[in-house]
């Protein structure tokens, strides 16, 4: 396990914003299913896409590729893979693939992934799948990774899937449902959690040529037979990653301007700018040339967050709570305790070292700042964004440890250098007995 060291710091300068993993995976899922080639540019290539890359391929994508460009030529009549189809520790990538899988014409595939990979739920997806004709199940019988998917087809008909736990097993629905032998129609029971997800989805959908008719609260979905066209899809900017960049500016900057967003595609965590608006944080949107920048406020104001659309904001949040001066109580987040970790508990054992009061319930924390910010020796478990976030918030100590800097290839690979590059003092904490 890589630590770094965390000192007192203030930020100043610009970032450009990293690459969307979420359209990332949807371009390249989506393209090896098009019968005509597709370029894509600025594809984010860190860990998880990377998985997905690996995954088309062996499903029969011929992918080729430099830093800002990818050319997929793809088809929907899909090969056996001659391997087991390993998604590291990409949730979006073992669901997707595994709705993909289906549409092998003959024979096998199996999934898995990384130790925390394996202990993530699939069982809606493969219950969904068994309604449409596919046999598919878990090889432990626990409705966890790894996952076999007998070939020949999806049949086709009306399924009904939980919404509740993650929107993923939706994507992997839409993107590979337009090839089944018959119409489909896809019934979400429960909450629907990580909407707008499902709308990144669909837009990318479009881009490649398939518009898809749904009901107004995104409930039910009517799925006709079409074809994927093979076009020129540019990923946009992501802004999952945006928010930890400016909680940085809030919580340790003097003037922090983040450029390359795009405000245009449908994005959820393009919320964080309301959120810090409201938490009292000084910071000016230019839509129009995609640039943010932010300034810290001596002290954040509280308030209460429902981020049942938006999971990747609880670690983002959290640590902004550290500065707030009344408490913080972030609410629906239940479905985060089955991400990379249980993120809700993980946040809590980890800002207390801070000194903060946390209240811990099912779907979420209440947060109160403390006066004074403790030194800490914070644990990432392994999970990219809680390492991000403990990071920047140890930048309001005198000195703090982090652990679990290599999780940051994930999503972020460069996150650490461009943190130094603004001001940032870190580095690499010593070796221990």
């Amino acid at each position: 396990m890589t630590s770094i060291v965390i000192r007192r710091c203030k930020l100043n300068g610009s970032v450009r914003c990293p690459s969307s993993k979420s359209y990332s995976h949807r371009a390249i899922a989506i393209a090896s299913l098009a019968d005509q080639p597709s370029t894509i540019t600025h594809v984010l290539m860190a860990r998880d896409t990377l998985a997905t890359l690996s995954g088309c391929t062996a499903l029969g994508a011929d992918i080729k590729y430099t830093a800002m460009k990818m050319r997929i030529k793809g088809s929907h009549s899909l090969n056996p893979p001659e391997n087991v189809i390993n998604a590291e520790n990409s949730g979006t990538t073992i669901r997707i693939l595994t709705a993909m899988s289906g549409l092998v014409r003959t024979g096998y595939t199996v999934l898995t992934g990384d130790q925390s990979l394996r202990s993530r739920p699939m069982q809606p997806l493969l219950d969904a799948l068994t309604q449409l004709g596919v046999e598919a199940y878990s090889t432990r019988e626990n409705g966890m990774p790894p996952i076999i998917v007998k070939g020949g087809g999806i049949r086709g008909g009306t399924t009904v899937v939980d919404g509740s736990i993650s929107s993923q097993f939706i994507s992997g629905l839409l993107i590979a449902s337009i090839y089944a032998d018959s119409e489909i129609i896809i019934k979400v029971r429960g909450r629907l959690v990580s909407k707008p997800y499902i709308q990144a989805t669909l837009a990318t959908m479009k881009s490649f040529g398939v518009s898809i008719d749904h009901s107004p609260d995104m409930l039910e979905y009517y799925v006709k037979n079409a074809r994927y066209h093979g076009t020129r899809f540019e990923v946009p900017s992501d802004f999952s990653t945006a928010a930890l960049i400016l909680a940085a500016g809030a919580l340790a900057g003097e003037k922090l301007r983040i450029n390359g967003l795009n405000f245009k595609m449908p994005q959820g965590d393009s919320r964080i700018i309301d959120i810090l608006k409201k938490m009292g944080c000084r910071i000016i949107v230019d839509e129009e040339n995609g640039e943010v920048i932010i300034s810290s406020v001596d002290r954040l104001e509280g308030g209460d967050f429902d981020l049942a659309d938006t999971p990747d904001l609880l670690p983002v949040v959290s640590v902004l709570a550290l500065k707030a001066t009344g408490p913080v109580t972030i609410t629906g987040v239940a479905h985060a305790r089955a991400k990379e970790t249980d993120r809700v508990s993980n946040i809590a054992a980890e800002l207390r070292k801070f000194g903060s009061d946390i209240n811990e319930f099912r779907d979420g924390l209440k947060i109160t700042a403390p006066p004074i910010i403790k030194n800490a020796a914070l644990e990432a478990h392994n999970d990219h964004r809680l390492f991000m976030a403990f990071t920047i918030a140890s930048m309001m100590t005198e000195k703090s440890t982090v652990a679990g800097a290599q999780s940051v290839d994930v999503s972020y690979p460069n996150f650490i250098s461009d943190m130094k590059n603004i001001g940032a003092r870190i580095s690499p904490a010593p070796d221990r007995d």
